[in-house]
This record gives structure tokens, C-alpha cells and sequence, in this order.
């Protein structure tokens, strides 16, 4: 059974999606603040968390770099920052998926069925490796390594986008496909996702994230992996 845990101060709101989340057959833990989000999700790991950023005690974006400093899962804000600027540090700072408040029951579990489906895709994933510029990519075991031999983290959603991209070597990934694969149907026209996602990627892969030489942009029409 997936477990989910929710962060968040509103006791309505944790309420609410205790229920709904447990009539759908998910394990839900819940926290009120950011300190017993991290001390929940050390002591009780989840396979998925929802997370709001106005918390009393942290910042959200402050518990997504805390838990990203250990974990890849899973994380979806829930928030009622509803500007671009607060998306992107949010999505910087290692989230997978936004959501506004207020926020409808359907689109929520649409977007965890999302994140599982991508989670479900890179678990399948075959025995594959690839070289990206100075690293090597173990497609079947999730890892990235430096030359150096150090390695490099990266969130389920960038694996998602880093995978389908290295298993179509030399082929022009459209920008529609990376959004229905790695995110879902609902996503087709959220081209704002790909090119933060994509600049995270060359940051951590790109000698010259600026110039890139292997993660390339076909503007208009979508992206490349060139080996």
C-alpha cells in the first residue's frame, strides 16, 4: 500500500485528505509542521508527500531542501502561493508537482496517480547505461556517477525526463510526448515544466549548462539527448 504523508497546519484540510486519500486504499501519515514532517518522514518513510509551504515553524521550501539532502520522494506542493516565482524556487529547491489552493479532490489524486505512474515507469526500467558528458547513467539502478566517482541525486521527475530522453539516443523527444509520458495526459500543454526541469539537468549533467552538449533544446518542437 503507497504512504502518503500530508503537511500541513489546516486540520480541515489534513482532515479532509486523511479521508479521501484512505478511501482510496492509501496509507496516510500526517504532520502540522515542518519539524515533524522531517522527523515523520525519517522515522516513517513515505513512498509520497503532499506539502503545503506555509507552515508555522519552516518555510515548505526549506522541508524540501531538508528531506532532499536524503531522499528522492516524491513531492507535491499544496500551497495557496499561487505566483510563477514562488512555483519555480519551489521546483528548484526539488518539489515535483504544484498545486494551488483552493484545489479540487480529483485534480489532487490526478497528480499523485501521475507522480506513481512515473515512479511505476523507472522501476521497470531495463538494464541500460549511458554516458552523459563526464557521468555515467544506470538507468536500471537509478544512479548517477561522476567520473570522480561521486554521485549525483536527482528527483523522480527529473529521472523521468532524463530516461526518456536517454532511451530515444539521437532522436528529437517532442514536447507533447515528455509531458503526457512523464507527467500525464493532463499536462500536455505545461511546456513551463520541461524547460525548468530541463535546466536542473543540465546544471547537474552539463559541463556548461549554458552551452549544452548533450541535453539539447529543438526550440518549438522538443528535446534531444545527443550521446
Amino acid at each position: 500500500m503507497t504512504r502518503i504523508l500530508v503537511v500541513d497546519d489546516e486540520p480541515q484540510i489534513l482532515r479532509a485528505l486523511r479521508i479521501n486519500l484512505r478511501a482510496r486504499r492509501y496509507d496516510v501519515d500526517i504532520a502540522d509542521t515542518g519539524t515533524a514532517a522531517l522527523r515523520m518522514a525519517a522515522s516513517h518513510p513515505p513512498d509520497l508527500i503532499v506539502l503545503d509551504l506555509g507552515l508555522p515553524d519552516l518555510d515548505g521550501i526549506e522541508v524540501i531542501r531538508g528531506l532532499r539532502g536524503w531522499t528522492g520522494v516524491p513531492i507535491i506542493v499544496l500551497s495557496g502561493r499561487a505566483g510563477s516565482a514562488d512555483k519555480v524556487t519551489a521546483l528548484d529547491a526539488g518539489a515535483d508537482d504544484y498545486v494551488t489552493k483552493p484545489f479540487g479532490i480529483d485534480e489532487l489524486l490526478a497528480r499523485i496517480r501521475a507522480v506513481s505512474r512515473r515512479l511505476g515507469a523507472t522501476a521497470d526500467a531495463g538494464t541500460a547505461t549511458a554516458r552523459v558528458g563526464r557521468h555515467t547513467v544506470d538507468l536500471a539502478a537509478r544512479m548517477v556517477t561522476r567520473d570522480d566517482g561521486t554521485d549525483v541525486r536527482l528527483t523522480p521527475t527529473q529521472w523521468g525526463v532524463l530516461e526518456k530522453l536517454l532511451r530515444h539516443p539521437g532522436k528529437l523527444v517532442s514536447q507533447r510526448q515528455l509531458l503526457h509520458d512523464v507527467w500525464g495526459p493532463e499536462y500536455q500543454n505545461e511546456t513551463n515544466y520541461l524547460r525548468q526541469y530541463m535546466a536542473q539537468l543540465r546544471r547537474k549533467l552539463e559541463d556548461d549548462p549554458a552551452r549544452p552538449r548533450h541535453l539539447i533544446t529543438e526550440p518549438g518542437m522538443g528535446y534531444r539527448f545527443q550521446p
